[in-house]
């Protein structure tokens, strides 16, 4: 059973940091591209990063390019996620996520996700 357990949200202040983990099992973790998606309130899931299975090859949406840093620890079963620069409109539930699959509409349907972590960046 594919199991992805995410922590390390919290509530920042605008301008701070956080690092998110995912632990994953039930699979061959190294196997598989990885991900991060997130979701605000009243808003559709938000494709945020992807990582290849070897962690060589990153992409990120232009929302979080250059604040945001995906990364994986193959001998952990382990997926990452630094946040930096925090911004208010970061707020929302994260989620790791695998087998994510991009419709032609724009969204983004993850095959498994784990349940989430909240971050919520408030003065």
């Amino acid at each position: 059973e594919v199991q992805l357990v995410e922590s390390g949200g919290g509530l920042v202040q605008p301008g701070g940091s956080l690092r998110l983990s995912c632990a994953a099992s039930g699979f061959a973790f190294g196997n598989y591209a990885m991900g991060w998606v997130r979701q605000a309130p009243g808003k559709g899931l938000e494709w945020v990063s992807t990582i290849d299975y070897s962690g060589t090859f990153t992409s990120y949406a232009d929302s979080v390019k250059g604040r945001f840093t995906i990364s994986r620890d193959n001998a952990k079963n382990t997926l990452y996620l630094q946040l930096n620069s925090l911004k208010t409109e970061d707020t929302a539930m994260y989620y790791c996520a695998r087998d994510l699959q991009f419709q032609s509409s724009g969204t983004v349907v993850p095959g498994y996700r784990g349940q989430g972590t909240q971050v919520t960046v408030t003065t």
